[in-house]
């Protein structure tokens, strides 16, 4: 049911798109030219913007979008060769490769119409034209244009956006309290929001039920690892690029922020961004204007921010590590959430969540939890919190013999390790313990964990969501 539901709004998505006014820009120096083709196209739906030379029609694409151009190849400057107009298509293509060109030309040179198509044009029109030959060229290539553009809008979601629904927000306890009260105020609002707790604390389904309080719940919520990225790629992943902007860009791609324009961006990990690339993300935050990788061309995008840290990003900023205008940036509103031991109410509701999600999962006949092992969850310290509490209940769903969960389904035991002799314990467990202590040492900066322990960023991630930290 999640699926199709996500189906029909990306549906209804597309046709809204196809119904908004097609934009076009027109690019001609003679005056009586721009009032036929706009006698001609306005009634046919298109909204139109003119100029008359090729500088202003630069200045133009640079700061608005439009769905395609029609430009003619002389001006005043140079009303024979063509040169211009072909100048003026090659720096559109740089701008934007996909963007629809049709040239007109006066006089009927087909060696000048073909340089244009080989510089990029689209296709040409002859002056004087043919009305229904102008118009049937102008809707064939707006359609295969919008067309592209909602499959490329397809699949970046595909590849990006979760399928599944966000999750129920389980809390009653009453350290939850507050957390639930600032959830309520500030949900509904615009208001950018830094979520701060423990790793494995829920931080994530905080911003999902945010985003599903505010008024751009219609559209997807966009997430992304910041901390996970390679510092190769962070621009790349957020702000997209174009073709051939660098060695493996073979197209173009929809960054994150595009992605999210009119809905919210949670940036999860937010204290692991390096502090080059923060000043990049704080000009974003500051403008609302961001510019793919390879292209001179700023486009406005309208975001919600939501961040969220397991880190003190006060003490970041203090240690040079984080920029204190981004965090001024980030935490208009700051949300803590408190770790899963200070939470204990919570525990059986949310057990029994994840035993009936995980027991409908492997198509297992599971009844519940036996009280020793309810009392068993209850008094475990839980030092991954939720996530380890969910790991450990897919792992009892698999283990359990009974209909019901005992005490040895959950493997509490094996996880207390931190005591044992190296010699009890598994390479696994090992590990799992060597990663905790760095991350204790490091104050849960993954970065510096990582360093200490020899591995990249993205390897030590891979392993904490192995072991459930």
């Amino acid at each position: 049911m999640e699926a199709q539901a996500e189906h029909e709004v990306l549906a209804q998505r597309s046709t809204i798109a196809s119904e908004t006014p097609c934009r076009l820009l027109i690019a001609d120096d003679q005056s009586h030219v721009i009032e036929a083709l706009r006698l001609l196209l306005t009634p046919e739906g298109y909204a139109l913007e003119s100029v008359r030379t090729p500088a202003h029609a630069l200045e133009a694409l640079m700061n608005e979008s439009f769905d395609g151009l029609l430009i003619d190849l002389n001006y005043t400057r140079d009303t024979t060769s063509g040169q211009e107009g072909l100048d003026l298509v090659s720096r559109i293509k740089e701008v934007d490769s996909q963007l629809p060109v049709i040239v007109m030309t006066a006089w009927g040179n087909i060696d000048l119409a073909v340089e244009a198509i080989r510089r990029g044009a689209s296709d040409f029109i002859q002056k004087p034209w043919e009305n229904a030959r102008l118009l049937s060229v102008m809707k064939a290539q707006i359609d295969l244009h919008r067309s592209r553009k909602r499959a490329q809008w397809l699949e970046a979601e595909n590849r990006i956006l979760r399928a599944q629904g966000a999750p129920d927000f389980i809390a009653t306890a009453p350290s939850m309290r507050r957390v639930l009260e600032m959830m309520a105020r500030v949900g509904p609002s615009d208001a950018n929001v830094l979520i701060t707790g423990e790793h494995g604390t829920g931080k994530e389904v905080v911003a999902q039920t945010l985003h599903r309080l505010s008024g751009r719940s219609d559209r997807t919520l966009v997430a992304v690892n910041t901390g996970a990225l390679p510092e190769g790629t962070f621009e790349s992943e957020l702000f997209g690029h174009v073709k051939g902007a660098f060695t493996d860009a073979r197209t173009d791609r929809i960054g994150r922020f595009e992605l999210a324009n009119g809905s919210t961006l949670f940036l999860d990990e937010i204290a692991n961004v390096p502090i080059r690339q923060q000043a990049k993300l704080l000009r974003v935050l500051e403008t609302g204007e961001i510019e793919r990788v390879g292209s001179s061309k700023t486009n406005k995008v309208d975001v919600r921010i939501i961040s969220a840290t397991n880190a003190d990003l006060r003490s970041e900023c203090a240690a040079g590590r984080f920029r204190e205008d981004l965090l001024f940036r980030l935490n208009t509103i700051e949300i803590h959430i408190p770790p899963l031991r200070d939470r204990r109410e919570d525990i059986p509701a949310l057990a029994s969540y994840f035993l009936d999600r995980y027991a409908t999962r492997y198509r297992r006949n599971l009844q519940g939890l036996e009280t020793s092992a309810l009392q068993a969850m209850l008094q475990y310290a839980w030092p991954g919190n939720v996530r380890e509490l969910d790991h450990t209940l897919e792992r009892a769903a698999l283990m359990a013999r009974g209909t019901r969960v005992e005490i040895s389904d959950l493997g509490l035991s094996s996880q207390k390790n931190a005591g044992q002799s190296l010699d009890e314990m598994s390479l696994e467990a090992v590990e799992a313990v060597l990663i905790r202590k760095a991350l204790t040492r490091a104050d849960g900066n993954v970065s510096h964990a990582a360093e200490a322990l020899g591995l990249s960023r993205g390897a030590l991630y891979r392993r904490m969501e192995k072991y459930g930290l």
